[in-house]
């Protein structure tokens, strides 16, 4: 009889994974029905890849409101996501106890300004990983003021600190999932970084999402590497890169073109673990196949990229055609420069404007930043309000039209789906999708 498999620790097991040179890839899921939920994750660990697992979290838990969540289970009334506190700790244990093992572990995906509750749910669970931020759980998602966030995370920090092996994982890098010029992602996960260290975490990952130039996300991840090294020294630290947020191609091929563009990149900037999307997501919701097949795409096309990213890391690191690392630089000098306390500067730093997000439409941001896609297809600033940056506006075009922001919107997804009816796989003969 084989001996029963240890569990293991969300940082561990990206760990294990990076000295056997392998890319991690997991999914955003989450079911509130168990035999749904236990079934995704084993699904997941059984996939041809090297895999994490994922309870991503459902919108009247993310919220607080946890009697919603529980009259929906009661109901059997459908949730998208999984409500850990509604169920309970000791619900969630037994779920994951039946895949947690060598190798694989589970992390817990949420979207809340105030995680407190799930995060001690998620604990005496026996889970030891999750992810967010005071800035990147506030501002896309909630009304929340930034001031409230910050109290709320710097608690919930030392919360989930006081957990040997605990694992937090910044947000920062997926900023209204895009057209936020790679600069300011960097700066921002970093900056989460360092406030996660403040409060006591010993192992933190850094995020940072696809954009819309290929080069000019590797000068990022790049940026992001050397800007943790500088800043989390002695800290357990790994990058991890989401597949493009943005709106997503429409035909398959389109779709897992740029599904597998976003494992290669992994691939080549030396990145651990990937944070995919499925070619489902433009039509419905994914199922647990759509998952497993996306997963799959990405390891594939990740090992593929594995012997080309050998040889150009090293140049890859070197680029500095688009600024990101002087930009990102500037930005954390400015906000660390404002107060020693992290959390008090990200609040100061944003009612200053020295941090300004484009778009983003919170009443705690200043909302006079803005950003384009240039002739090159690389995001720039054409307005950067009072943060300490240059813009590099549009020749002869002071301001942006509604047309531009729709059109910046869909650069990528049609790209990408041009890209595929030319290759002809358009929608009438597009490769049925799986599941």
């Amino acid at each position: 009889m084989s001996p029963p498999e240890r569990p293991v620790t969300f940082a561990a097991a990206v760990g294990a994974a990076r000295r056997s040179g392998e890319l991690v890839v997991q999914p955003r899921m989450g079911f509130a029905d168990l035999p749904r939920m236990r079934e995704g994750l084993r699904a997941v660990k059984r996939a041809r890849a090297r895999t994490a697992g994922t309870l991503t979290i459902d919108s009247y838990t993310r919220v607080g409101d946890h009697t919603s969540a529980r009259l929906a289970l009661a109901e059997g009334t459908d949730l998208n996501g999984y409500p850990i506190v509604a169920h309970g700790a000791a619900t969630t244990r037994g779920l994951v106890s039946d895949v947690a093992g060598d190798g694989f572990a589970v992390q817990v995906r949420h979207g809340s300004a105030d995680p407190h509750a799930i995060i001690r749910t998620m604990l005496d669970a026996g889970l030891d990983a999750t992810e967010g931020g005071p800035v990147s759980y506030c501002l896309p998602y909630s009304r929340t003021p930034l001031r409230t966030s910050v109290d709320a995370w710097a608690r919930s920090c030392e919360l989930l600190a006081g957990h040997p092996g605990a694992h937090l994982e910044s947000f920062g890098g997926c900023m209204l999932g895009q057209l936020c010029p790679p600069g300011l992602l960097v700066a921002l996960s970093v900056l989460e970084g360092v406030f996660f260290r403040r409060h006591g975490l010993r192992s933190v990952s850094l995020s940072y999402a696809q954009q819309t130039h290929h080069g000019q996300d590797v000068e990022a991840l790049a940026a992001l590497r050397t800007l943790a090294a500088e800043h989390l020294d002695g800290l357990d630290w790994h990058v991890v890169l989401y597949t493009y947020m943005g709106v997503f191609p429409r035909t398959t091929g389109g779709a897992l073109a740029l599904l597998r563009d976003s494992a290669r990149l992994a691939a080549l900037t030396g990145t651990e673990r990937l944070i995919v999307k499925t070619p489902a997501e433009a039509h419905r919701i994914p199922t647990v196949q759509d998952n497993v097949h996306a997963l799959e795409e990405a390891a594939a096309a990740a090992g593929h990229g594995a012997a080309a990213a050998a040889g150009h890391r090293g140049a890859a690191a070197a680029g500095t055609e688009f600024g990101v690392l002087r930009e990102a630089r500037a930005l954390v000098e400015a906000v660390l420069e404002i107060h020693p306390d992290t959390g008090r500067a990200l609040t100061e730093a944003f009612r200053r404007g020295v941090l300004d997000v484009p778009y983003c439409l919170h009443a705690d941001n200043a909302q006079r930043s803005r950003s384009y896609i240039d002739a090159r297809g690389s995001l720039q600033w054409h307005a950067t309000g009072a943060m300490p940056l240059r813009p590099s506006p549009v020749a002869g075009r002071d301001r942006l039209r509604a047309d531009d922001l729709l059109g910046m919107l869909s650069h990528t997804q049609q790209a990408f789906d041009r890209a595929a009816l030319t290759a002809g796989e358009g929608e009438g003969r597009a490769r049925a999708l799986p599941g």
